[in-house]
C-alpha cells in the first residue's frame, strides 16, 4: 500500500514582462510586487503543501514513486506528464510555437508540446493568434518576421469566458491582453520564441521556422453543453478529449465520487483546479485536503478512489491523461 495521498501544489508564481500585478480574479487575497505572467500549478519544480510530503518537489516525487503517482496511462512513469498553470495576460505575449512529437524527436527531445487552453475570464474583446491566416505560407512568414509584420499573417479569433481552445505542436500562437487562461500541456521545456513586437528577447527562427505546422487540428472545440450528473445535482462538461489530456469541468453542490481509472482499465493521476468557491478533497484512509480557488491538488494514480465534498459550491476542472489512444479533438475557428 503506497503512503501516497492528495497532494495540494503550492503555486509557483513566473513574473514575465507581458504579465500582471492584479490576479484578482483567481488569487483574490495575494498582492505582488512585479508583473506575474503565470501561476505554475504541477510543474516539474511544483511542490507541495500538505502532510508529510510538504517542500518536496512533483520531479522527486515522481523519481521516488513511479507508476504509483503518475499512473499506467503516462508515457514515462519517472516524468510527471501534464503541467497546468494559469495565464494572466496583460499585454501580447511573444508569438510562438512549439514543436509537435514527431519534430521534438528530430532535435533530441523525447516529445512534444501539445497543449490546450480553456478562457476562464475575458474581458470584452480578448483575442488569441491560433496558427497562420489561410494561404499564408511558412516561407511568407518568415518574410513578415524580418519586416517586423509578423502579426498580419496570424489568424486572431476572439475569446469568450468557457471556451476551450486546441493548441496541437506546430502551431504558431500567441496570447492577447485581456484573459485569464488555465493551460494544460505536454510536460515539455520545447518553446521557440518567433517574434517578440521588438522586446530585446532571443528569437528562435531556424528551430522555430522548422516547427511550424501549416495545417494542423487548432481550434476551438466543439463541445456539448453541461449536463447533470444523474442522481444530483452536478453539472459536468467534458471539455476536450485527446491525445495527451481529457479536461471535464465541474459544477458541484453535493458530494462527487470519482476515479482514478477511465474506461480503459487504466490509471492516471488526476488534477483538480478549483476556478471558484471551495471543497474538501477525500480519499479512503488519508488526510482530506482542502482547496479553494487557484488551488491545484493531485490525486496519485494508486488512489484509486476519491470523493469531492463541496462547501457551500465548488466550480473545477478535472484533467488526466487518457487511457487508450485518441483522436484529436473535432475544432472550429
Amino acid at each position: 500500500m503506497s503512503d501516497l495521498y492528495p497532494l495540494l501544489m503550492l503555486p509557483l508564481f513566473d513574473p514575465r514582462p507581458w504579465g500582471t500585478r492584479d490576479l484578482s480574479p483567481i488569487y483574490p487575497n495575494h498582492k505582488f510586487d512585479e508583473n506575474i505572467g503565470e501561476s505554475w500549478l504541477t510543474g516539474d519544480d511544483s511542490k507541495v503543501a500538505n502532510g508529510p510530503l510538504t517542500g518536496r518537489t512533483l520531479s522527486q516525487l515522481c523519481r521516488e514513486y513511479g507508476v504509483d503517482l503518475v499512473g499506467e496511462a503516462a508515457r514515462d512513469p519517472q516524468r510527471f506528464p501534464l503541467l497546468m498553470k494559469f495565464l494572466f495576460p496583460l499585454q501580447k505575449l511573444s508569438v510562438q510555437v512549439h514543436p509537435d512529437d514527431e519534430q521534438a524527436l528530430r532535435v533530441g527531445q523525447p516529445w512534444g508540446k501539445t497543449e490546450c487552453w480553456y478562457v476562464a475570464h475575458a474581458q470584452p474583446g480578448a483575442q488569441i493568434a491560433l496558427g497562420l491566416q489561410p494561404g499564408v505560407s511558412t516561407a511568407e512568414f518568415e518574410k513578415a518576421i524580418h519586416e517586423q509584420r509578423a502579426e498580419e499573417s496570424l489568424n486572431w479569433i476572439n475569446v469568450f469566458a468557457g471556451d476551450m481552445i486546441y493548441v496541437a505542436g506546430g502551431t504558431v500562437h500567441t496570447l492577447g491582453p485581456g484573459s485569464v487562461i488555465v493551460e494544460t500541456q505536454q510536460q515539455s521545456d520545447t518553446t521557440y520564441r518567433l517574434y517578440d513586437y521588438g522586446r530585446a528577447r532571443e528569437l528562435h527562427l531556424k528551430d522555430g521556422l522548422a516547427a511550424v505546422r501549416e495545417q494542423t487540428a487548432s481550434g476551438k472545440v466543439v463541445r456539448p453543453v453541461s449536463v447533470p450528473i444523474r442522481g444530483s445535482h452536478n453539472q459536468q462538461s467534458r471539455l476536450i478529449a485527446a491525445p495527451y489530456f481529457v479536461v471535464d469541468r465541474f459544477e458541484v453542490k453535493q458530494l462527487l465520487s470519482l476515479k482514478t481509472r477511465d474506461d480503459s482499465g487504466r490509471s492516471s493521476a488526476q488534477i483538480l483546479v478549483a476556478l471558484d468557491g471551495c471543497g474538501v478533497v477525500e480519499a479512503p484512509g488519508k488526510e482530506p485536503v482542502t482547496m479553494a480557488k487557484g488551488d491545484a491538488v493531485v490525486v496519485p494514480a494508486c488512489v484509486e478512489n476519491f470523493d469531492v465534498r463541496p462547501q457551500w459550491m465548488l466550480e473545477f476542472l478535472r484533467t488526466n491523461v487518457p487511457g487508450k489512444e485518441l483522436p484529436e479533438p473535432q475544432t472550429t475557428m
